[in-house]
């Protein structure tokens, strides 16, 4: 009787030490901030964006191995972060084109270890400073999302705005 209730304990407190949380497969991401960069010069030329993330299967991110299809470089694939960016015009906020430039990044891999369960945060430089000169400030706000190596796509946020000083 005191082997049995050994082992039920002892089984009872292996089992309650895996407090890992499941998540779905689909990554998820949430803004949590985003931040100019000050250089010294008075002008903003780059921003800090973090967001927090949450993956099933631990699958977000590219090393520069990564380069065979879906991943190589005529793939859309090729980037597992995407973003646009939006400048605020007549009090709304409007989509920018960049005749085919692009400010999408790779997101480096998080995980090389057996598929589980990861959160943390994502921290990325952006440039804030490559639009039109037509004025001294704009208010710029951007939309962005991340698909992991299985292509789930995550959901997409929205950064607060920010005033940039161009020149």
């Amino acid at each position: 009787m005191r082997n049995i209730c050994l082992l039920f304990c002892l089984s009872l407190l292996l089992f309650s030490c895996d407090k890992r949380e499941k998540f779905p497969v689909e990554p998820f991401i949430e803004f949590v901030s985003l931040e100019k960069v000050n250089d010294g010069t008075g002008i903003d030329h780059r921003a800090h964006l973090v967001l927090h993330f949450q993956d099933g299967d631990g699958d977000i991110g590219l090393n520069e191995q990564d380069i065979d299809p879906p991943f190589d470089t005529s793939s859309v694939y090729y980037y597992n972060f995407f973003i646009d960016y939006y400048k605020k015009e007549n009090g709304e906020f409007r989509k920018l084109e960049f005749n085919g430039l692009t400010f999408n990044q790779r997101i480096p891999r998080l995980s090389n270890t057996v598929p589980e369960s990861i959160e943390g945060e994502i921290h990325i430089d952006l440039d804030i400073n490559s639009f039109d000169y037509s004025s001294l400030y704009d208010t710029l706000m951007m939309k962005c999302y991340i698909v992991d190596r299985a292509l789930h796509v995550s959901n997409t946020v929205e950064t607060t705005p920010i005033v940039v000083k161009k020149y």
